[in-house]
């Protein structure tokens, strides 16, 4: 094979001969893409443009044939290897260095059975094309709020979106999963199967192997769901802060609301003269019956005095894709998270003095919160550690030029570490950006123990390490 670009494969101090590639291509069903391939630019981009490695090989697989013999040859010439699904997560770990990429994109089947309520899913499908699914039999899986993101990477780390409080977390559904050890094998995970690694799973991200297939169980959502925004001038936003936290003491399970914080959008329901100026949105849905999801919303719509009301009955589909347009791929991000027992006084103080410093149009900060059916698990359930309700916080620097780097990243970690007292020390580690990797541990907190012997049993060299890693006990 002339079009192989090898320079950057490594195998210690040698490179791997053209030989061994060449027999390892011809093996695939899928194709293994290198720099001189017209693809290979496109293949090696994803969500966040921060990101720009060139990986030696991409290997774009099929099935999970092609997934082992990738993992074997990434093992047996010690290639720094990497696990592609939806690309989005925000530390970039979707793309290595002069390693090799495992590129699941091409594995996004989506089979339903309506009469058990369960769902087979393969990891290179994102949550739009879930959903396009589950919804034509009026079924639903709790997933996230973007629907170009993979179901992989989501799942793993946690997943929670509109109706998390409803139906738990993406990984509270999951009934098995077909995984790929370090050592090449295949096998399920589920509870009574390998259930250690089912453990682990769920929540520990792609420490422990390739996961290439997902089997989930489903609920029932027919109709439309309530759902919308309310927009606040932002001159309002501690009144409404403190309401906001009030009115959720109470809220049921069918009832989520988010508040987001930025310069106002153009929106086509935005008066004109609030567009680029900072406003406080709630963003709310409910998923349930419509005449009680509007008794149950009221006192949310009813704080203060708000700029635009579009609160009403919308498809679930396309409440899932409302925020699209504000996260397309291709620009620079920079994210910071915290964990909120409660929304105190002196957080929200904190809040909006950094939201007064915006450093560009895009960047935000949302409060998004969990709790309800999620939080009815023990602490210990899955590997996922935070279960209590809770608050969490991300901080969204969002831009488009280099040369605004250093200040929204500053302005991120300025407003991580002004929060950090008001903090309980756990994080979503799908939230968490590369340089994070001295908050593993306390991001698991009393979980990571039991990750570490578990990562020591089915992968103790650190073969899937292109992640929030969890290093083998040893």
């Amino acid at each position: 094979m002339d079009n192989l670009n090898l320079a950057t494969l490594q195998k210690g101090q040698k490179l791997v001969e053209d030989t061994v590639i060449e027999a390892f291509a011809a093996g695939l069903r899928g194709r293994l893409l290198t720099a001189r391939d017209g693809e290979y630019e496109e293949a090696r981009q994803i969500w966040n443009a921060m990101i720009d490695r060139r990986p030696g090989m991409i290997v774009r697989c099929v099935g999970a044939a092609d997934v082992i013999r990738a993992v074997r040859f990434a093992r047996e010439n010690d290639l720094l290897l990497a696990v592609r699904g939806g690309g989005h997560n925000i530390a970039g770990n979707a793309v290595c260095e002069g390693g090799m990429v495992i590129d699941l994109s091409e594995m996004k089947s989506v089979r339903i059975d309506p009469t058990t309520r369960r769902m087979r899913v393969g990891p290179g499908a994102t949550l739009a094309d879930v959903d396009a699914e589950t919804q034509a039999f009026e079924l639903v899986l709790p997933t996230g709020i973007n629907s170009t993101t993979g179901i992989s990477g989501l799942t793993l780390g946690g997943g929670f979106g509109w109706i998390t409080r409803k139906f738990g977390l993406t990984l509270d559904n999951l009934i098995s999963m077909d995984v790929v050890l370090a050592d090449g094998r295949l096998v399920r995970a589920s509870e009574n199967e390998n259930p250690d690694l089912f453990w682990a799973l769920r929540g520990g991200g792609g420490n422990f192997g390739v996961v290439t297939s997902f089997e989930f169980r489903l609920h029932d959502l027919p109709g439309n769901v309530l759902a919308g925004l309310v927009v606040h001038p932002f001159a309002d936003a501690e009144m409404v802060l403190k309401q906001y936290r009030r009115e959720l003491e109470t809220a049921p399970d069918e009832l989520t609301c988010w508040a987001v914080m930025r310069k106002a959008p153009p929106l086509p329901f935005l008066p004109t003269e609030w567009h680029g100026k900072e406003i406080l949105a709630l963003a709310m849905c409910y998923c349930g019956d419509l005449e009680a999801g509007q008794s149950a919303a009221a006192g949310l719509r009813g704080i203060g005095h708000p700029i635009a009301d579009v609160v009403g009955p919308a498809p679930f589909t396309a409440w899932q894709q409302a925020f699209d347009p504000l996260l397309t791929p291709g620009a620079r991000n920079y994210w910071k998270s915290q964990d909120f027992a409660e929304l105190s006084d002196a957080a929200i103080s904190v809040l909006l003095d950094a939201v007064g410093k915006l450093p560009g149009p895009e960047c935000e900060v949302f409060i998004g919160h969990v709790g309800g059916a999620a939080g009815r698990f023990s602490l210990d359930a899955t590997a996922f550690p935070q279960r209590q309700s809770h608050f969490v916080m991300n901080v969204h620097a969002r831009w488009r030029e280099k040369s605004m780097d250093d200040a929204c990243i500053a302005w991120a970690r300025d407003l991580f570490a002004a929060t950090r007292p008001h903090a309980i020390g756990t994080a979503y580690i799908n939230f968490m950006p590369e340089d994070e990797t001295d908050r593993v541990e306390a991001a698991y907190g009393a979980n990571y123990a039991r990750l570490t012997e578990i990562k020591r049993r089915y992968d103790p060299s650190n073969l899937f390490r292109m992640n929030q890693n969890v290093k083998p006990k040893g």
